[in-house]
């Protein structure tokens, strides 16, 4: 496939991106690495529900469940496996996961889907609690992971420049095609000889396992877990407001939405932390009245005035 030279500019700009963010641990200091480890794991969080919520308008708010599987899949066995083993393991435990419930209730839809996945969410929460209580005697997990931050950037980096590759993969590929077929009319979509159960149910799977691995890598962080902390709820909805904000349906829309949203709630978390929850709100309704396509769409806007083209 031969390249145009705007093309080829912006693969040379994305390129040299990732080479200065690969870079960012030598030039920064501990507390923004962490800055920007929260930054790329939202990142990919975003653009995994982006991916299958974008196209077929399916607006999931079990992203912490799947988080949190892969949180726990570290908790777990941090002990006893290698860690390259438990990251594997995080991918397949919700990849399986996502498989299983994907099978059960995508044949739902609208707002049915909607509270069956913010319902799952709780569920799993409630359950790892039940079982933690019951058969371990204690709520808490402890993580013996001996990874520094700098790694813990460079897993998340790579992991969200692959995200990043096969969301773009994706959007080109005849199964996206057929994804935003489902999305428009899946009626349609049926008629037309498309199996829109079986590409809903492989397409949530995989981006379910990418935000179980996610999870995974961002435990290493921590010493202590707990089922709040794990499955929290809080989670799926920032997700979707991070999408919501940059613009659904735009290869670089999560991480418009990503990067303020990140600074907004490191901010208000040090300052406001009792009032983080309503400025969040606020910011949704603002976003749904206001921004309906998200910052991509104003970016668009201000581009076509200008006589620009953009890249999606």
């Amino acid at each position: 496939m031969s390249l145009n030279p705007k093309q080829i500019a912006g693969l040379v700009l994305l390129v040299a991106g990732i080479a200065v963010l690969a870079c960012v641990p030598f030039l920064v200091g501990r507390y923004l690495v962490s800055l920007f480890i929260s930054m790329l794991a939202f990142s990919v969080l975003t653009m995994a529900w982006s991916a299958f919520s974008g196209p077929t308008r399916y607006i999931s708010l079990a992203t912490s469940a799947f988080y949190g599987v892969g949180i726990y899949c570290v908790a777990i066995f941090n002990e006893s496996m290698p860690l390259p083993l438990i990251l594997v393991l995080a991918a397949l435990v919700s990849f399986g996961l996502a498989l299983l419930i994907g099978l059960s209730t995508l044949r739902l839809s609208g707002i049915y889907f909607v509270i069956f996945t913010f319902g799952l969410a709780e569920l799993t929460r409630q359950l790892m609690t039940w079982y933690e209580i019951n058969q371990t005697k204690s709520l808490s997990r402890y993580i013996f992971a001996t990874v520094d931050s700098h790694d813990i950037y460079w897993m998340l980096l790579v992991l969200a420049v692959a995200t990043l590759f096969l969301t773009w993969l994706l959007q080109r590929s005849r199964l996206g095609f057929a994804l935003r077929v489902v999305g428009e009319d899946e009626t349609v979509a049926r008629h037309s000889g498309i199996n829109t159960t079986w590409i809903k149910v492989l397409i949530f799977a995989f981006t379910s396992m990418l935000m179980g691995l996610t999870g995974a890598i961002v435990s290493l962080r921590w010493t202590y877990v707990d089922p709040n902390v794990a499955f929290n709820s809080f989670v799926s909805f920032q997700v979707l407001i991070m999408a919501l904000l940059g613009g659904i349906g735009r290869l670089h829309g999560p991480i418009l939405g990503v990067v303020p949203l990140v600074l907004l709630s490191e901010y208000l978390s040090g300052s406001f932390p009792y009032h983080f929850t309503i400025v969040l709100g606020i910011c949704f309704i603002i976003i749904v009245f206001y921004m309906p396509t998200g910052v991509a769409g104003l970016l668009d806007r201000l581009f076509a005035r200008l006589g620009w083209r953009t890249v999606a």
